[in-house]
């Protein structure tokens, strides 16, 4: 992806442990690099088609000095994460703060914290098969699309299907959504866990009836594989249920694993 730089933006501003640094200030220095697909603006030429440096710095200037923070890796993440919202066209930024007159009673020329935030995107399936599905469906989508940190940008149609596992129970309501997030893994487990729960979620029986189940099917191109977290979901291949809404919103979507695309796990399932 192509970059812009910002390097060594001075800034003086209120950030540090000690109460003297936040009431007396000192100097910091930012350095930026944005990453966005700059091939439109280098065909038309026109900045609205890119990302307008001058803007983003008198932000990052602005931003640095209204707030205080104790520790640079909070100011850090912080200034990232408001990029990233605020920022048309901006996917990626590399943030580095810079204190030159960091007070350790010990001569240095500076000391700094870097980090690398960017959104990512994931795929969710959805399921209820108690009560109003469709509408335990439709308030976690609308739940998940008012996280800050995350955009739904694609939710395919609701299917119908019978119940897995357990199989003497109500018919499911299922579906998948597309989203944005800047969340890590665990982080949008949290708030999966969260939404289930205020949606009268009851953990009592596995593959047992719920009110509403959310599943993280992809997350990027990651693979996660812990005792008790798996991504890709560890069945998906096995799930029409799954597949057939999956498929309808990112047929060509490749599993990291196997190499498979949606598509092609869902003609793979049709044929057992």
């Amino acid at each position: 992806m192509d970059k812009i730089k910002i390097e060594n933006l001075e800034i003086f501003a209120n950030h540090g442990v000690f109460p003297e640094e936040n009431k007396l200030g000192q100097k910091f220095l930012v350095s930026v690099v944005l990453y966005t697909d700059t091939r439109e603006a280098g065909k038309t030429d026109e900045l609205t088609a890119s990302i307008h440096y001058g803007e983003v710095s008198q932000f990052i200037d602005k931003y640095v000095k209204e707030h205080t923070f104790q520790l640079l890796e909070r100011l850090a993440e912080s200034l990232a994460e408001q990029l990233l919202l605020q920022v048309t066209h901006l996917e990626r930024v590399k943030i580095e703060i810079k204190k030159p007159w960091a007070p350790i009673g010990l001569p240095l020329e500076t000391v700094s914290v870097e980090i690398d935030r960017s959104w990512h995107t994931v795929y969710i399936a959805l399921g209820s098969n108690i009560g109003n599905k469709r509408q335990f469906l439709d308030d976690a989508v609308t739940a998940l699309d008012l996280l800050e940190n995350c955009k739904v940008t694609r939710v395919s149609e609701y299917l119908v299907t019978e119940p897995y596992g357990v199989t003497d129970q109500d018919e499911f309501l299922n579906g998948c959504l597309k989203m944005r997030t800047l969340l890590t893994p665990h982080e949008l487990l949290d708030e999966l866990h969260r939404i289930e729960q205020n949606a009268g979620r009851e953990r009592k029986i596995h593959w047992g009836p719920r009110t509403l189940d959310l599943d993280i099917l992809f997350y990027d191109d990651c693979v996660i594989q812990e005792s008790d977290f798996c991504v890709p979901h560890v069945d998906m291949q096995n799930r029409d249920f799954v597949l057939k809404p999956l498929c309808e919103i990112a047929p060509y979507k490749r599993h990291p694993v196997y190499g498979w695309t949606v598509s092609e796990m869902l003609s793979k399932l049709s044929l057992k």
